[in-house]
């Protein structure tokens, strides 16, 4: 490690899943093997292929959080200012006298378009390009309000301005990748000096008409199951698509220093990123998953952390032929003969996939795993893939120490990203 660099240190975190309110629930129920997929209430999905997804009930967020920026906080943002409310608490920011200290960093997309805002709009149009504008500004049937809310800044922009965060302000908006790289760049700002603590995470929301269409048209999404809870089956030969759901997650990251200095309670230790794009193609990963061993090897280079020290593999794993085949090449390729000694699991299995904020609820996941000495588990694993045939932790959590570990991120599109996680060692 370069002298120059900073130690980067987790202090805090909060999540809010479909599997629960906040970290301590969600990871209780993980760790028991539950299911937070279920049939959509939300809106109608008569007649779509794919009826099912992970929703988060409404009475686990708190509105007030938002005061006056609520008109225009997408429900994305909400979910992100419940789990940095959990992470801020933890970690004790209220104590820090420099505001210009801490930045934020999220994973974030913004809101899609409502079905009925789409039909508002279309009565003003005359289907031969034109458009009442006058009608249309004059109805007050539309808000520019929900401009703001599909800005895919605002989440931190609102972040910042709830908890006056007035240090470095970050979005990143790269598909599945997007939580995990708003965590590393989070992270290179803290060990190159730019910024004391960071507040990073991911947050999505898009379990919507509208954020189901377009999957749908895709084939990305799961059409045959038995049960909605039964559907998302990472690495099982009878996968057929993932499950959308929604959530968000956030770390308090702070330079070792710092955190010491305020006596701040560590609970781990980001140790390496890596970051990389496929280039390949828009709709497909690389077919030798190029991209996915760039981006393990990158984290594990960056970590100065050798194949033979990583004791888990928190797997990207969506629960679609072409993922989950590709990563286990992947991971092959990067760990050797040592890759089917080293338990994998993908959390997908039980909270869905969360898109935006998929890479930091599983990197928060990993990092209480390794606090609880706990492995989560792949459920819905019955039917061994011969292509997919290393250890997925199939079904129940195994109780084993373990001090590090990586998270893997591949977005659609061909953004990858690793994150690698420790113990906190004085």
């Amino acid at each position: 490690m370069n002298n120059k660099e900073k130690r980067v240190v987790v202090t805090g975190y909060g999540m809010i899943t479909p599997l629960g309110k906040d970290t301590q629930e969600t990871f209780k129920n993980a760790t028991e093997g539950r299911s937070g997929i279920d049939f959509i209430k939300s809106f109608n999905t008569s007649g779509l292929p794919c009826r099912i997804g992970g929703e988060i009930s409404n009475d686990w967020l708190n509105p007030d959080l938002a005061g006056r920026f609520s008109k225009f906080a997408s429900r994305g943002a909400l979910l992100f200012l419940k789990s940095v409310e959990e992470a801020y608490l933890l970690a004790g920011l209220a104590s820090v006298h420099n505001r210009y200290n801490i930045g934020i960093s999220v994973g974030s997309h913004g809101d899609n378009p409502t079905v009925k805002d789409m039909a508002f709009l279309h009565r003003f149009y005359d289907g031969k390009g034109k458009w009442d504008n006058e009608g249309l500004t004059k109805s007050g049937g539309y808000s520019f309000l929900n401009f703001l809310k599909r800005k895919p800044d605002m989440v931190p922009t609102i972040t910042a301005r709830i908890f006056n965060a007035r240090g470095p302000n970050i979005v990143t908006a790269s598909a599945c990748a997007a939580g995990a790289q708003a965590i590393g760049e989070a992270y290179k700002a803290i060990k190159e000096g730019k910024s004391s603590i960071m507040i990073a995470g991911g947050a999505e929301s898009v379990t919507d008409f509208f954020g189901f269409l377009g999957f749908i048209s895709l084939k990305a999404l799961a059409e045959r199951y038995n049960t909605p809870q039964s559907a998302s089956r990472p690495f099982d030969r009878k996968r057929n698509g993932f499950v959308m759901s929604e959530g968000a997650a956030a770390l308090v990251m702070e330079d070792l220093e710092h955190a010491l200095k305020r006596n701040a309670t560590i609970y781990g230790e980001i140790l390496g990123y890596g970051s990389t794009a496929d280039a390949y193609r828009i709709t497909d990963i690389h077919p030798q998953g190029l991209g996915a061993v760039g981006a393990m090897k990158r984290a594990l280079q960056d970590a100065d952390v050798t194949i033979e020290q990583v004791e888990y593999i928190n797997a990207h794993g969506t629960s679609t032929t072409q993922n989950d085949y590709i990563e286990t090449l992947a991971i092959k390729e990067v760990f050797g003969s040592r890759a089917k000694e080293i338990p994998i699991s993908s959390n997908k299995s039980m909270i869905g996939h969360t898109i935006a904020a998929a890479g930091a609820i599983e990197c928060l996941l990993t990092l209480k795993g390794i606090n609880e000495s706990i492995i989560l588990p792949t459920i819905n694993y019955e039917y061994p893939d011969p292509k997919c045939d290393l250890n997925y932790v199939p079904n129940t959590a195994i109780r084993k120490d373990h001090s590090i570990a990586i998270s893997n991120s591949f977005g659609f599109g061909g953004q990858n990203a690793c994150i690698c996680i420790g113990k906190y060692n004085v």
